[in-house]
């Protein structure tokens, strides 16, 4: 094996996330900050300590936009440098969350067409300033951001048409887009771990057929447009009928960088819909499963595979969250099994969250007992199963196949020489690409 193969991290990658969430509500007037709410600000170094005890190397985890990214070109670091700088003494690789359902206020929020060239210089000034970070998420569930904000009316612009709506959703997109280039300008070889919902939506009679079918079309328009696959006919149609030009279209088939990307698929008991004849939406339950809908997606992507988010209350039994972590596990376990590259999984998020069980719609204050720990930082069941489970199976998930790990610096060794030589090795892969690309769209090609 290569020596730098040798020295990269090519495990599976069991990963957590700390939860950022940051829409507005209320008319945009308060600001729902899941970091403040779950005291995170008071107590990161704790949290980072317990991602070391529960022996997990991988953290979902990105700095406040909304105090971070205080105008075109100016930004306050102050926080994250603490943050990030801890996580590189501790060598936790961070895949970084830059944008989790907010915006600043001087952005507004996702109606603003701006909104995509600020977000990819943030991404790009981000980058500069810790060189070495791999490993990213730049917008967050694109397609769920977009729903909530402009189609279901609750966070941000709280609007309800299907054009605000498409509006939301180019303009997130495109930012995504965007952000992934500035930062493949700083660090030519980042991966990006683009997490995303996965749905189905089941047509509970003959009659509710065809709206199903439009909403299962429909929960792929993010990560159609995100990587370069044309969309359906009908939601080709949909688009520009609610806005979308020709040219901001072309833009997302001329822009693919699906070459760095890893597919994450987030998974909850409330990710699967019956349909009614009207249209009208209510939760299934878990119908399906991960394996059934991830396998979907994988079918129209054909990329690798990582179990970005999922969790489930702990429960007056104490053990449901226990359950629910061995069921997703053996859901991993047989997507992998099929052929699909399953290269991580997460237990989102490693302390327990706070009004999500009204979608961040209300500010009650509600502590939702869904993390690896609780709010006093003290381990639940489910941490402990996982930190077993992490025990259990990473040196034996590497041994079934070197062709589906990932090639990931860890922080400790970003600036050794072979390090930067699979830089410059990327950089120059990514220039044949554009050149390869340039040529084949001349004229005469």
């Amino acid at each position: 094996m290569p020596l730098f193969l040798q020295r990269m991290v090519t495990h599976f990658m069991f990963a957590t996330g700390i939860e950022n969430s940051n829409p507005t509500i209320q008319g945009g007037t308060y600001r729902q900050d899941e970091l403040a709410k779950c005291g995170h600000y008071q107590h990161w170094q704790t949290d980072f300590d317990l991602v070391e005890q529960l022996g997990i190397h991988f953290l979902r985890y990105g700095p406040p936009i909304h105090t971070t990214f205080l105008g075109a070109g100016k930004y306050d670091w102050s926080f994250v440098d603490l943050t990030f700088g801890e996580l590189r003494k501790r060598d936790i690789v961070p895949i970084v969350d830059l944008c989790h359902f907010g915006v600043p206020d001087w952005i507004g929020n996702f109606q603003n067409p701006d909104f995509p060239a600020l977000f990819a210089d943030y991404a790009h000034a981000f980058a500069r300033r810790f060189p070495w970070v791999q490993l990213y998420t730049p917008v967050n569930e694109m397609y769920v951001c977009a729903e909530f904000s402009a189609l279901y009316g609750w966070w941000n612009e709280q609007l309800r048409t299907d054009t605000a709506f498409v509006n939301a959703l180019k303009h997130i997109v495109k930012a995504n887009v965007l952000a992934m280039s500035a930062i493949l300008e700083v660090r030519p070889n980042a991966l990006f771990i683009q997490s995303e919902s996965s749905e189905y939506f089941h047509a509970e009679n003959p009659a509710a057929i065809k709206p199903a079918e439009i909403l299962n079309a429909k929960r792929f328009l993010s990560l159609d447009l995100n990587y370069g696959r044309r969309v359906d006919s009908e939601m080709y149609e949909y688009l520009m009928d609610n806005g979308m030009t020709r040219d901001e279209y072309h833009f997302f088939m001329g822009h693919n960088l699906k070459q760095y990307c890893i597919m994450g698929n987030d998974y909850y008991q409330t990710n699967e819909h019956r349909v009614s004849a009207d249209g009208s939406t209510r939760a299934s339950g878990e119908v399906f499963g991960y394996h059934v809908i991830t396998t979907q997606y994988h079918d129209r992507y054909r990329l690798p595979v990582m179990h970005t988010e999922t969790n489930l209350w702990q429960g007056p039994n104490g053990d449901e969250a226990v359950n629910w972590l061995w069921k997703e596990w053996a859901n991993v376990l047989r997507v992998r099994n099929d052929g699909v590259p399953m290269v991580g999984f997460t237990w989102y998020s490693l302390i327990d969250q706070v009004d999500w069980d009204s979608a961040l719609r209300e500010n009650n204050g509600t502590v939702n007992p869904l993390g690896l720990c609780d709010l006093n930082r003290q381990i639940r069941p489910v941490g402990q199963a996982y930190k077993q489970l992490i025990d259990d199976w990473r040196q034996v998930l590497p041994a079934q196949s070197v062709c589906l790990e990932v090639p990931i610096v860890r922080p400790s060794e970003s600036e050794q020489p072979w390090a930067y030589q699979k830089q410059k090795e990327a950089k120059v892969a990514r220039q044949n690409v554009t050149n390869t690309v340039s040529k084949t769209n001349q004229p005469d090609a």
